[in-house]
């Protein structure tokens, strides 16, 4: 056991540096959430089995060092309402409402609106009616009706707190609650095998005021049984065993740890955590919203190609490592843009039906011998830029002008977009950050520029509705579908200065396949005319996607051709064949 929480350090918002245009406060950062609620079946993300279990809290007063208050002998019963506001003044926000009692149950877990009573552990989310918003770090089928070494079987009148082991007990403390089931049986009073948890929540200043956020501790130091006989198990195993984690009683919003209902669920939760320190899992409740630690951070998603860089999210059965960007179709790009392994294979990935695609590049074949200046005809006879012929890059790169290059070098993504693996993407198309304290930018949750203690914004800009600085100028303006505000200037076209990545064109604000754009005379090409330049050899023109741009025409048209080499970001080996593991912290 570990002494009272004088050392103790809580899981604060998680936090990422800040941006300096912002100068945010980072401790008033919090985590992404994504928007589809929190119904996405998901595995959790372990660390790895270790051997010792985590120590539990005492020091609290008691029988047992665990708190003055103590739930009397029995089985499948509650506590009556504890009120909580000596340690949460303001209560627990818990998923859809704010409560100010709780309840402790026997069967391993706490609620909120009154006692739960069932001891086999429906699968979450729960439908059962009347249903409780609930956190368990442990329901199975306790049994406290005897006491070791009694040989007595019976439940204890209400009120009563007999102490010793086979026994829960609760202490509240100024912003601090402990919840612990010591040295707990399983039904029907058989205590040869023992569970010993501890559940602690702990209240964090919310940044939008109100009622408490909070933060969730579950600490197991001993884990030796997960069913209850009437739960189909027998010896402590078998049947439906224990679940751990958490319902919103709403038919519809859960985490479960992974692994919940299922054989070897004990010992998970002894063995392994979610915050690398063995028998130990915490989780953040943000504006009611069951959050991780590790939510938001870069991780590897263990899957093939653009697919490789995720970020970890906390919904469903938990935490997982989703792909930042997204299977699309295979194009001529070096990358592995459909995620099963394969770099450009397939046929059709370049818009004239003679070019095929070479090394990320979609190359003609040469002509009696020939090709156009800057390139030469190799020995399988096709057209390859000078320099590149005998160049091999690694995945994920292409050559241009003798160098491999990243696809993402060079590429200017329209304005609101970010370059991933080759795309230019809305990374907060599939984010929704808690509305109260955080706005989404460039995929992160950062703090809202008109939270108590922000820096606000620089010198020309306002602080809008949405918690985000916006020029001062482009504050009230609405732009026509394709163009955006910019300061001083109005609105202009999204596509202005974009470069788009190997074979896209920029069309109304967004980067697109150039084989998706309706042909105008070439199939979309400018001709020497369009494009303001003079050209010796027309039929030199290669394909859209042999990743070169020219000047933009006055209408935002961003058209490709022979020419400057493209440029693609470094960094993003990660997403083709290397995992990135960098860690991050939330802005």
């Amino acid at each position: 056991m570990v002494g009272a929480f004088a050392g103790v350090t809580t899981v604060g918002p998680g936090e990422r540096s800040a941006r300096a245009h912002h100068r945010r406060n980072p401790a008033l950062l919090s985590t992404a959430l994504p928007r589809a609620g929190l119904t996405l079946a998901l595995l959790f993300a372990l660390a790895a089995p270790a051997a010792a279990q985590a120590p539990l809290y005492s020091g609290l007063g008691g029988d047992q060092g665990y708190g003055t208050e103590c739930l009397f002998r029995n089985d499948d019963r509650s506590s009556s309402a504890i009120d909580i506001t000596p340690a949460f003044p303001s209560g627990l926000r818990f998923f859809d409402s704010t409560f100010t009692t709780v309840y402790v149950n026997t069967n391993g877990n706490i609620t909120f609106g009154g006692g739960v009573s069932t001891y086999t552990p429906d699968a979450f989310p729960l439908s059962r009616t009347p249903t409780r918003p609930m956190i368990a770090p442990f329901w199975a089928d306790v049994d406290t009706r005897e006491a070791p070494g009694s040989g007595t079987c019976s439940t204890e009148s209400a009120g009563t707190c007999s102490g010793g082991d086979n026994s829960i007990w609760w202490h509240l403390e100024p912003n601090r609650m402990v919840v612990t089931w010591h040295e707990v049986g399983y039904f029907s009073c058989n205590n040869d095998l023992r569970m010993n948890f501890q559940l602690i929540l702990t209240g964090v200043p919310s940044c939008g005021g109100g009622a408490t956020d909070f933060d969730v501790e579950f600490r197991f130091n001993r884990c030796e049984w997960e069913t209850g006989d009437a739960s189909g198990g027998s010896g402590g195993f078998g049947g439906t065993p224990a679940q751990s984690g958490f319902d919103a009683g709403n038919g519809r919003d859960y985490v479960a740890i992974a692994g919940s209902r299922t054989d070897g669920i004990a010992s998970r939760l002894c063995t392994m955590s979610n915050v690398d320190d063995t028998g130990v899992w915490r989780f953040q409740i943000r504006s009611g919203t069951v959050v991780c630690p590790e939510a938001g951070e870069f991780c590897d998603t263990g899957m093939m190609g653009v697919c490789a860089e995720g970020v970890t999210q906390c919904v469903g059965e938990g935490t997982a490592c989703q792909p930042v960007v997204p299977s699309s179709d295979e194009s001529c790009d070096a990358l592995d843009n459909d995620c099963d392994g394969a770099v450009d294979e397939g046929d059709g990935l370049c818009t004239s039906a003679t070019a095929v695609c070479d090394r990320g590049v979609c190359v003609d074949v040469c002509f009696e011998g020939g090709c156009p200046p800057g390139q030469m005809c190799s020995e399988a006879g096709r057209c390859v830029e000078e320099g590149c012929e005998d160049v091999e890059c690694p995945a994920g790169q292409r050559c241009v002008a003798g160098e491999c290059q990243d696809a993402c070098e060079g590429v200017v993504c329209p304005a609101g977009l970010s370059c991933r693996a080759g795309r230019c993407l809305d990374l907060c198309e599939d984010v929704e950050c808690d509305p109260e304290c955080t706005a989404c930018f460039e995929g992160e949750c950062i703090a809202r520029c008109d939270l108590e203690g922000s820096a606000g914004c620089e010198a020309g800009e306002t602080c809008t509705a949405d918690g985000l600085c916006e020029p001062t100028a482009c504050i009230g303006v609405s732009c026509a579908e394709g163009e955006v505000c910019r300061d001083g200037a109005g609105c202009v076209d999204a596509c202005e200065g974009a470069i788009c990545p190997n074979g896209e064109v920029c069309e109304l604000g967004r980067c697109v396949s150039a084989m998706s754009v309706e042909p105008e005379m070439d199939a979309g090409m400018m001709s020497a005319e369009d494009a303001g330049m003079e050209m010796e050899e027309p039929d030199a023109g290669a394909e859209a996607d042999a990743g070169r741009m020219v000047p933009r025409r006055d209408d935002g048209c961003g058209c490709v051709t022979p020419g400057a080499p493209r440029e693609a970001p470094a960094g993003l080996l990660a997403l083709v064949g290397l995992a990135w593991l960098a860690r991050r912290r939330r802005r």
